[in-house]
């Protein structure tokens, strides 16, 4: 296979893969299973991902992006040599060219070691680009045009809010609140009010299943399956709609409070373009139903999803990747 370009969504909860001229190739979760007797990796992935919560002592799974970064810079290593081998075959004759992004808050620090990754995971160059500028490329907003454009994009660990004007970002900010804080308060509000224990994976399912922003008139419920805490014994509990707005009112709040900051550091012009255009949200928590009313009815702003909206900045960096020379001027780090 001759793939000389990839861009990589290197997501805290999911990693997606876009390939110029095939679309998104590859949507599996950033998880890694190492085996802890020889520290050896031994699936990456959703393979990985199936032995969440299921593994003996002896291995583990692992996330090794914590808030949008490497918080495990070889386990990140062996899981980007995963997914490029897998886009672009164990026998490549040309190394590819790798564009990754990066939260916009990263530190060069943590720029230098996703780059370094990179390298060594088999690329053949390097760029990171900040998120918010690929979920506004992937959700075709005009970037380069004199004009105030507001992006939010919730991922897995972080929420990305920014003005983006003439190329580039003129306000941001990063929240270490997303899609695996949403799993981790429904989780905890269910073993605080019902007394029953629940895995990740059961949250996650209840917050896709039922969960809204918003307190609905016509709930919804669903029966989940835990572990009681008095008892310790298997039990089922049956829960509402409405309950896992509750549960998920302080980390909505978080979002709300980030969106806020970035526009009172917004120029009174660009403010007024945001005005007139709305924002856009992007990202997987944008799939959390009634998030964009929500929003809209707490700021005073129009707020709307973009197409398709987990695959916005895996898009963005194909965009990117297209018009390479472009990008690299303003937007991008190299290596």
């Amino acid at each position: 296979m001759f793939i000389k370009k990839i861009g990589i969504d290197l997501g805290t909860a999911n990693v997606v893969v876009f390939v110029p001229g095939k679309g998104i190739v590859v949507n599996e979760p950033s998880v890694v299973a190492v085996s802890l007797l020889d520290n050896k990796v031994l699936a990456v992935g959703n393979e990985a991902k199936e032995m969440v919560g299921r593994t003996p002592d002896t291995i583990v799974a692992i996330r090794p992006l914590k808030d949008g970064v490497i918080a495990d810079y070889r386990v990140t290593e062996a899981m980007l040599r995963y997914f490029i081998g897998k886009v672009s075959g164990r026998f490549r004759i040309f190394r590819p060219e790798v564009m990754i992004s990066v939260p916009a808050g990263i530190t060069s620090t943590e720029k230098r070691a996703a780059i370094d990754a990179t390298i060594k995971a088999g690329a053949k160059a390097a760029y990171v680009v900040k998120e918010p500028i690929l979920a506004a490329i992937g959700a075709e907003i005009p970037i380069h045009e004199p004009q105030g454009s507001m992006i939010i994009n919730i991922g897995g660990g972080t929420s990305e809010v920014a003005v983006i004007s003439l190329g580039g970002i003129v306000s941001a900010t990063s929240a270490r609140v997303g899609g695996n804080k949403f799993d981790k308060a429904i989780a905890d509000y269910i073993k605080r009010k019902h007394g029953l224990a629940i895995g990740d994976r059961t949250a996650e399912n209840i917050k896709i299943k039922i969960g809204s922003a918003l307190a609905q008139v016509k709930e919804d419920y669903m029966d989940i399956k835990g572990r009681d805490l008095s008892g310790r014994l298997p039990k089922i509990v049956r829960i509402s709609s409405n309950e896992v707005t509750e549960a998920l009112q302080d980390e909505l709040r978080d979002v709300i409070n980030a969106i806020k900051k970035v526009l009172q550091d917004t120029p009174p012009e660009l403010a007024a373009d945001i005005m007139d255009k709305g924002m856009i949200l992007s990202g997987g928590g944008a799939l959390l139903r009634n998030l964009d009313k929500l929003i809209s009815k707490t700021i005073d702003v129009p707020c709307y999803v973009a197409d398709d909206p987990l695959f916005c900045v895996a898009r963005g960096t194909g965009k990117a990747l297209d018009n390479l020379e472009i990008y690299k001027k303003t937007l991008i780090s190299s290596k």
